[in-house]
């Protein structure tokens, strides 16, 4: 970019189609022509591992895991997120009953869900297992190289400054969001959520038994049923619609051996939540 020196000839400025213009106007930026944005890491497949869904579970789902994702790993690169789970639910209710606000309340789940990555990356340790902080993202290359498993906690780094909502001081960006923001950070070649169910239903079908399962779906469609319960942060679709480089992600049940590696080979098992 070619310099520009005031006219008292007092100071330079670095040139540029910014200089000058206003970051909020909507027409500016509607006519702002940007580069198609870089996937960093196409060949890598993020997969979140639930926290209450399979963690808290402990011996009873983890193991089976664990077994796959090794399974995996001379085929497929994955970088592993983890939830937090009943206890980030716990001090959650603690700081509400307490008063404490959004971004306090947001780092308690930041500890509860780094406590699961750690959890996870002990016990994939024999295979590589590693905990990573996320300043370590670009780093990816290295670990891979070292024949690695990367593993980091799912919640995005917003803490203190997580974004209040009204009528509501959980924050509503958790580890469902920072996952997802994750993919599209990297360009990930997918974004897996592992539950403790097949996938997407109209209701919580833990609660409902008449709860209808839905294999595939857009973005646009789900937000415009506004059902009253999802399986995934509802801010996950808003940030899937606008992401230039994920199309889709993918709910499936960690409980059933095999869904794992059908995900990660293309297949269209639980439920696929399409951008558009």
């Amino acid at each position: 970019m070619a310099l520009m020196r005031e006219r008292d000839g007092r100071r330079l400025h670095v040139k540029s189609k910014l200089m000058g213009e206003s970051l909020i106007s909507k027409s500016f930026i509607k006519d702002f022509k940007v580069a198609p944005q870089q996937r960093l890491f196409p060949d890598v497949n993020v997969i979140k591992i639930g926290g209450q869904s399979i963690c808290d579970r402990g011996i009873k789902a983890l193991p089976r895991i664990i077994k796959e994702i090794t399974a995996n790993k001379s085929e497929h690169k994955m970088l592993i997120t983890t939830g937090g789970g009943t206890r980030s639910r716990h001090i959650y209710a603690i700081g509400l009953e307490l008063g404490m606000p959004t971004g306090i309340i947001a780092k308690f789940g930041s500890s509860v869900s780094e406590q699961n990555a750690l959890l996870v990356s002990t016990l994939l340790s024999p295979w590589g297992g590693i905990k990573i902080g996320h300043d370590e993202i670009m780093k990816l290359p290295t670990y891979f190289a070292q024949d690695c498993i990367p593993v980091l906690h799912g919640m995005p780094p917003y803490d203190f400054f997580a974004i209040p909502s009204a009528g509501w001081r959980v924050p509503v960006h958790r580890t469902d969001v920072g996952t997802l923001i994750l993919a599209d950070l990297i360009g990930a070649r997918s974004c897996i959520f592992v539950k403790d169910e097949q996938g997407l239903y109209t209701d919580d079908p833990k609660k409902n038994s008449k709860a209808a399962f839905i294999p595939e779906i857009s973005a646009t469609e789900l937000l415009s049923r506004d059902l009253d319960d999802l399986i995934i942060e509802r801010p996950c679709l808003e940030i899937l619609q606008a992401s230039e480089v994920i199309d889709r992600i993918q709910i499936i049940n960690g409980l059933e051996e095999g869904n794992l590696t059908k995900a990660l080979k293309g297949e269209s098992v639980g439920t696929i939540i399409r951008k558009i």
